[in-house]
């Protein structure tokens, strides 16, 4: 069965009612028919119907033993790393996501967790990064915001022979696009107000596990601390996912020419995106994933940060917004915006420069947008060279 066929046929009709639409349990608890006997429902934070739908349909989407829906996709990673215990450490990505750094940093480094952040496009790098008290590796692949490629498998293995485990943040890609559990991975997360939503109207976050024993401890974890998502932005996820194979083909698509066209322009310095031959680890992404996803990076041959800044401000059709993944495309400044949280020297580490630019490519017709951005560089290189004629 193909994919989009099998999203789609995953979301059953509703038992009770034959509802096709699933419908939205707006309820925080449950009648027991006797003291401790349900129809397995008796209080929303432990388990909802609308929630269980959705649940089900992630454990499908990535090829999951079970999946865990969250009110955001911190609140994912949150719970994830609460399998950990004090003196246990992470090899982490360095170029990793703003909000993921802020957690292990400000927040897990005071219960005694460190993170040892590395390239983990490098094996040797992910190798050397290990100690005796290394308990997880922690991927994005696609990373945010550079868009480089880890290899899952490898690092998977590597991980596997020191008794670790391997999460793999699949935001950037989706389900769509890759499956890490397929190629190794233990954990999957997601921040689900990205793609798996894909319309900017909802936060929320997925776990998903390949085994019995981690599905007992993620589901413990998240009755324990609470985070759930609830019955309306579970049904909002869940209608989103229907469409998902259709909106990620549509940008991919829509990215990859834009890619193109941002490589031979001539205020462009460099860009990131694993569907250009010229990325580093393209035959990697070719191999491991289906497509080359929705998401680019780019740096400007200036160096001026607020010639960066002017630039994501001029743009009439990408909005300027943190997020990514949405049918309407969307553009940002990770050192201002999605990064700002980072430390400036693990930000200059991990490559995230004045001048590099990340967007979200919607489901928009591709010249549209390519005459939006060509319409956008223009302007500053006209404005970068009427400054060289001015100056003494």
């Amino acid at each position: 069965m193909k994919e989009e066929t099998q999203i789609l046929q995953s979301i059953a009709v509703d038992p009770h009612t034959g509802a096709v639409s699933t419908p939205i349990y707006q309820t925080a608890t449950f009648v027991h028919e006797q003291p401790g006997v349900t129809k397995g429902f008796d209080y929303s934070r432990t388990n909802n119907p609308t929630r269980q739908v959705l649940e089900k349909l992630l454990a499908t989407l990535e090829g999951g033993y079970a999946g865990f829906a969250f009110s955001s996709g911190v609140a994912a990673i949150d719970a994830v790393v609460k399998l950990l215990k004090a003196g246990d450490e992470i090899v982490a990505v360095d170029d990793i996501y703003g909000g993921t750094f802020r957690l292990f940093e400000k927040i897990y480094s005071r219960f005694g967790i460190q993170v040892r952040y590395t390239d983990t496009t490098c094996l040797e790098n992910v190798q050397d990064a290990f100690t005796d008290k290394t308990r997880m590796v922690w991927l994005e692949t696609p990373t945010n915001p550079n868009l480089r490629i880890s290899d899952i498998q490898a690092i998977a293995r590597l991980a596997h022979q020191r008794q670790a485990l391997l999460t793999v943040d699949n935001t950037f890609a989706s389900p769509v696009v890759q499956k890490p559990l397929h190629w190794g991975a233990d954990i999957v997360v997601h921040s689900a107000t990205k793609y798996l939503a894909g319309h900017c109207d909802v936060i929320a976050g997925a776990v998903i596990v390949k085994s019995p024993e981690l599905a007992d401890e993620i589901k413990f974890i998240q009755n324990a601390s609470g985070a759930i998502l609830g019955p309306f932005d579970s049904w909002l996820t869940i209608r989103g996912i229907e469409t998902l194979a259709l909106r990620l083909e549509r940008s991919s698509t829509n990215a990859l020419r834009i890619a193109h066209f941002l490589e031979n322009h001539p205020a462009v310095e460099q860009v990131n995106y694993p569907g250009l031959p010229s990325h580093p680890q393209h035959e990697l992404a070719a191999r491991q994933q289906r497509l080359f996803g929705g998401v680019i990076s780019f740096t400007l041959k200036s160096q001026k940060k607020d010639e960066a800044t002017r630039f994501v401000s001029s743009t009439t059709l990408f909005n300027l917004t943190d997020s990514i993944g949405g049918v309407k495309s969307s553009i940002s400044h990770p050192v201002s915006m999605s990064h700002k949280a980072m430390d400036p020297e693990a930000r200059k580490k991990a490559g995230i420069t004045d001048t590099l630019i990340r967007i979200s490519v919607g489901i928009e017709y591709a010249d549209d947008l390519i005459e939006d951005l060509e319409r956008s560089l223009n302007k500053l290189r006209h404005i970068s060279k009427t400054q060289q004629l001015i100056t003494p």
